[in-house]
């Protein structure tokens, strides 16, 4: 069966005749079934569209009945009416409804349109324009949401209309259209189209002064029904009848564009000087990045003549030719000569070209990537005053191609305030679109930081920008912020001005992805797994390709711009990602995939760890920080995966690193998620990484965790050789060093031998604790010796941290024997250090320690400048036991001052920062509470004491 909803309802036979329905409500529930043909219609909204917002009272038996009559007036060996719990369904195909089928025609014409296929684009679109037989859903206009519906219908059939006079245009048929576009003009006196085409036909025929009239008219009904100008394409076609250039095309050779160009100042600028010194440039770059705007808003700039291709909507790249010859508005037959049996549509481009000076913009080659290129090759080899500026996600391949790749807009750095952000080229496109569906709307700091989230997660790219923005009309910035993690539903609605592919996110996204080989979807969809791109190597283990293979997908991959490769390092656009992840779902492949992540990054961080102890530690140091995002994930999957021994294995792996780089609080975090994982005892096997969990949990100070015990007991507790020897020191500052000082921890270090057997970095991190012990007990040249072994060991070893810590201490004992220049020669070298192992915090400890030294030598200005940078360093690195000593610094050389009342505030203020827990954090705590004690008696005594007694 056949049916028609435009125009009166109709049900046809195959033989053509007619199915009688029934009355006007039965005639109006087929119609709405229609509508949807093919999907379940609720009961509600069939009610909604009989019975209106005041339904009858039993109208769900009521419309039963209704779809029982309509299912016996339906031949019954055709009979498409299906119930369903959630309502009714008309199983029928699509195309047998004439509405679904118009659709269908329409777009197919409209693409021959764009494809240049005139003869093709009329016949389509004719044949789509005579499925009409009236106004659409004519027996369903009482219906709720039929009148929109309708209203939807007559914009298409009136586009379509449009479309097929473009192609009888093109055809030569301007005398016969006249009459056609003066009745479309007269019904739709605002459409500026049909205005426009009215004006180019007149011109065709030599009725220039009818033409200059239609735009006079147009002029004075635009200003007094709208107050409004006409467009720039409606003035295009009035200044190319001024100049009489009219006859056959009046089409602007560029594209107009009906918002402002945001941004790309410096690529635009590369684009004009590439073009003024190269013949072949092609912009590349992922979907939405803006390619086909820049190189429209480049060729404007161009003096001279230039001709716009758009090539997206070729089926087939043998019609790359074809299309380049329409742009140029010439026809096959004669371009010079008419056409001969067999001359090829390139030779007579070639013909055209040959001493014509033009830039020819080709936009979109990526899906005809090879006949682009081709053409590309012959007209620039053969006509001299050509140039070609080409855009494409992957480079057109010839010699001479000059390229300029396009990503993300750019962004503002962390921490930018509201007023820094304007600068931004992401941020300004996302103000300027968003003022235009919500005009009160503006970039402040209580919205910046939503702002700034919604453009960093989209990555800069205009596109998606840009159809954020236009969420605005409906939702809040935080609430568009924070449907972010749904992209592809989110950003699901655009222009419908632009091609289909360019509507959503989804569909730009798609458009890359239909063009990649099998082998190439596999690699982009496995590479998801990762987090903040990949190394080569990282990439080829995880993804688990023939090498081969692996190797020439991933360079395709880059080549068509679905992956960025910079510094070494592959990596994925965030919506490219997204994406990708959820082929990764698809295909079932996502737990494998997350097994071998874990997999490699559990082996790198062990091997990693081992060498932060030797004289690469810095090489080390900055692999580790490149792969932190993959490390962290790999953390929180095996977590989440419940892999109790990846997780803790990555724990410990990682605990010296996050140590080195300051990241204390984050590390603390992440190891008291695992310990919820392994519960209150170590699993068997697990005794090292389990204590490694705890000392990390430790170090922020949270709630109440396992305990292990002292530092020996530890130490006896382990089965094996400790694979982190970090566990040794981190076991230390969180209990405290042995009872029995400098003996004891000479004893606990030759019961860790026996166990470990000779270690440079051990033996010399034990000469160090003992030299420490022997220090706070007063055994100086005993200390010395010891920490002078334990310096002599960390060089030995490479290690720089070692050796700062040990400089620190033998600095302090330099200071408390009055030796204040080999103590400064001592500190120098151990901020050096620092500075070059980039730790935040340890900068803030070593800040700390000489701040004692300059408190203890009674320099208290130099003093309060080290504790004051002390402190800001350490707020900034989250370490709370840091700050506390700061404060404390600053408390006593405002006691030295006489301030008491700072003091008190800035002890007080210590005691507030977070310090149970581990030993350290306890330790400082019992010193805060003596300075107290110190200013109580000062207070009492109204005089403060010297630095002496400090």
């Amino acid at each position: 069966m056949r049916f028609r909803i435009l125009g009166p309802t109709q049900v046809l036979l195959a033989d053509g005749r007619e199915v009688p329905v029934g009355g006007p409500r039965l005639r109006a529930l087929l119609a709405l079934l229609l509508i949807d043909a093919g999907r379940v219609v609720s009961a509600e909204r069939l009610i909604d569209g009989l019975y209106g917002e005041h339904p009858p009272r039993g109208a769900a038996n009521a419309l039963q009945s209704q779809v029982s009559r309509l299912r016996q007036a339906l031949p019954a060996e055709h009979n498409p009416v299906e119930f369903h719990p959630a309502g009714y369904r008309l199983a029928v195909d699509p195309d047998d409804v004439d509405a679904y089928r118009f659709e269908r025609l329409a777009e197919a014409g409209r693409r021959a349109l764009v494809d240049g296929d005139w003869t093709r684009a009329a016949a389509v679109l004719r044949e789509a324009l005579e499925l009409w037989r009236g106004p659409a859903l004519a027996d369903a206009l009482g219906a709720a949401d039929a009148p929109a519906q309708a209203a939807r219908l007559d914009e298409l059939r009136l586009a379509a209309i449009a479309d097929r006079v473009e192609a009888d245009l093109a055809l030569g048929a301007h005398g016969a259209l006249i009459a056609e576009l003066r009745e479309l003009v007269a019904a739709h006196p605002l459409r500026e189209r049909l205005r426009g085409q009215l004006m180019r036909a007149l011109a065709a025929l030599g009725r220039s002064a009818e033409a200059l009239a239609e735009f006079e008219d147009a002029r004075h009904t635009l200003a007094e029904q709208l107050g409004v100008d006409p467009t720039a394409e409606l003035a295009a076609i009035h200044l190319a009848v001024l100049r009489g250039a009219e006859r056959g095309s009046a089409e602007p050779a560029l594209p107009s564009q009906l918002t402002t160009f945001v941004g790309r100042e410096e690529e635009l600028k590369r684009v004009d000087d590439l073009l003024g010194e190269r013949r072949l440039v092609t912009l590349t770059g992922p979907g939405g990045a803006g390619k086909t705007r820049l190189a429209i808003e480049a060729a404007g700039h161009v003096d001279g003549e230039v001709r716009f291709v758009e090539l997206a909507g070729l089926a087939d790249g043998s019609d790359v030719p074809q299309a380049v010859l329409s742009a140029l508005g010439l026809r096959d037959a004669g371009l010079r000569a008419p056409a001969e049996p067999g001359r090829l549509t390139t030779d007579r481009l070639v013909e055209a070209l040959a001493e014509r000076r033009l830039l020819l913009v080709l936009d979109n080659c990526e899906h005809v990537l090879v006949d682009a290129a081709r053409l590309a090759a012959r007209l620039l080899s053969a006509c001299p005053a050509l140039r070609v500026l080409a855009t494409s996600r992957e480079p057109l391949g010839l010699a001479g191609e000059a390229l300029c790749p396009l990503s993300g807009l750019t962004l503002p750095p962390l921490g930018a305030s509201a007023l820094d952000t304007d600068e931004y080229a992401a941020v300004g496109l996302f103000a300027q679109r968003a003022v235009d569906v919500a005009p009160d709307f503006t970039v402040t700091p209580s919205n910046v930081e939503m702002v700034l989230r919604i453009c960093r997660s989209l990555d800069g790219l205009p596109l998606a920008i840009e159809l954020a923005a236009a969420r605005l009309r409906a939702l809040s910035v935080a609430e568009v912020a924070a449907r972010l993690d749904d992209r592809f539903r989110l950003l699901s609605t655009g222009s419908r001005a632009v091609s289909p592919r360019h509507r959503t996110l989804r569909a730009v996204v798609e458009w890359s992805w239909d063009l990649l080989d099998d082998a190439e979807r596999r690699v982009a969809r496995r590479l998801t797994v990762f987090a903040g791109g990949a190394t080569l190597e990282a990439a080829g283990r995880v993804c688990g390709l023939p090498a081969s293979e692996f190797v020439d997908a991933l360079t395709g991959l880059v080549d068509k711009s679905f992956v960025e490769m910079t510094g070494g390092r592959y990596r994925m656009l965030e919506t490219v990602r997204a994406f990708c992840a959820e082929r990764l779902a698809e295909a079932g492949e996502a737990d494998r995939l997350r097994r071998a992540h874990t997999e490699y990054f559990l082996e790198f961080a062990w091997t990693a760890s081992d060498h932060l102890r030797r004289a690469e530690q810095l090489h080390w140091l900055r692999l580790l920080d490149a792969e932190r995002d993959n490390l962290h994930a790999a953390l929180r999957r095996a977590t989440a995966a419940g892999d109790a021994s990846d997780a803790a294995g990555l724990v410990a792996a990682l605990s010296f690193y996050w140590w080195l780089r300051g990241m204390r609080g984050e590390g603390a975090r992440l190891a008291a998620d695992v310990l919820e994982l392994l519960g209150t005892e170590a699993p068997p096997g697990l005794t090292e990484e389990f204590a490694l969990c705890v000392y990390n949990a430790s170090l922020a100070g949270s709630g109440p965790l396992p305990s292990l015990g002292t530092q020996r007991s530890v130490i006896r507790s382990l089965d094996r050789p400790p694979r982190q020897p970090f566990l040794l020191y981190l076991s230390g500052i969180s209990t405290g060093p042995p009872s029995g000082g400098a003996e004891h921890v000479d004893e606990l270090m030759r019961e860790l031998r026996r166990l470990v057997g000779p270690d440079v970095w051990i033996n010399a991190l034990g000469a160090m604790g003992s030299g420490s012990a022997l220090m706070w007990s007063g055994q100086w040249d005993q200390a010395r010796a010891a920490l002078a072994s334990g310096l002599e060991g960390f060089r030995s070893a490479g290690d720089r941290w070692g050796c700062m810590i040990t400089l620190g201490a033998l600095s302090e004992l330099a200071a408390w024997q009055g030796d204040p220049e080999t103590a400064g020669a001592h500190m120098d070298e151990a901020m050096g250090l620092v500075e070059a192992l980039g730790s935040a915090v340890d900068q803030a400890d070593m800040l700390r320690t000489r701040g004692e030294i300059r408190l203890r030598a009674g320099d208290l200005a130099a003093a309060h400048d080290d504790f004051a940078n002390a402190l800001l360093l350490a707020q900034r690195s989250g370490a709370p036991e840091f700050v506390a000593s700061a404060r404390l610094g600053l408390a006593q050389v405002a006691r030295l001052r006489g301030d008491l009342a700072a003091a008190r505030r800035f002890c007080e203020e210590a005691l507030a920062g977070g310090l149970t827990g581990w030993y350290v954090g306890e330790a400082a705590r019992a010193e805060i509470i003596l300075a107290l004690e110190q200013i109580t008696e000062a207070e009492k005594a109204g005089a403060p004491p010297s630095a002496d007694g400090a």
